[in-house]
């Protein structure tokens, strides 16, 4: 694993630029409020939030979709304060990036980034869970209220299994089919049948990531 991954990210710039990295659903309305945040029964795509989990990017892929977030957050950016953002993220000093970008392949990311239409929201995971930033709860009480919930419907999706992996991640734990399916109330037979390959690799990956901090 890079050295890199030991740097801490350094939020000031984008704070002091004002750049926005995080958003909530603008257009979907959540199924019910708590004194913790809200719930949205089906889901929302509309939530943005970079930068929270420890995870770093990792992949050019990543890479472009971070960019493309940022771009769409940000639309009072010109090309010229995007292309400085985009060399901010890319410069490992400043803690967001795991690998170096040479110049003409930023370049081209850059470019293929400004292209985009603003208009149309970047692809985005499904959140059904929402968590205030001063609702003062414990991680563990945050994933209690998720494994809750969510083992309740009875009705295990992806997306449900992603949400559980990335609250164990933030809390440090160890990610495991086992302790998916408890906190899920569902049997690991359901956690398999239910997890795809994709979210397969990215478990081992956060757990990866996690015996390195």
């Amino acid at each position: 694993m890079s050295h890199y991954i030991d740097i801490p990210r350094h939020l000031y710039y984008l704070n002091n630029k004002r750049i926005v990295y995080r958003r909530n659903p603008i257009t979907d309305l959540p199924t019910a409020g708590y004194d913790w945040g809200v719930y949205y029964e089906e889901g929302t795509y509309e939530y943005y939030d970079l930068f929270r989990s420890k995870a770093k990017i990792n992949t050019y892929k990543s890479l472009k979709w971070h960019l493309l977030v940022l771009w769409y957050l940000n639309p009072q950016l010109d090309t010229q304060d995007f292309i400085e953002l985009a060399e901010v993220i890319t410069n490992y000093s400043y803690g967001f990036i795991t690998f170096d970008v040479p110049d003409k392949l930023l370049e081209k990311i850059i470019d293929d980034v400004c292209k985009c239409d603003l208009e149309e929201p970047p692809k985005n995971k499904l959140r059904k869970f929402i968590f205030k930033d001063n609702c003062r709860l414990t991680l563990s009480e945050k994933l209690s209220i998720v494994g809750k919930m969510i083992g309740r419907s009875k009705r295990i999706h992806p997306d449900d299994i992603y949400q559980c992996m990335l609250d164990m991640h933030d809390m440090g734990k160890k990610i495991t089919i086992g302790c998916l399916a408890g906190l899920l109330d569902c049997s690991t037979r359901t956690i398999y049948r239910n997890m795809p390959s994709e979210l397969k690799k990215e478990k081992e990956f956060l757990n990866q990531i996690n015996e390195k901090i």
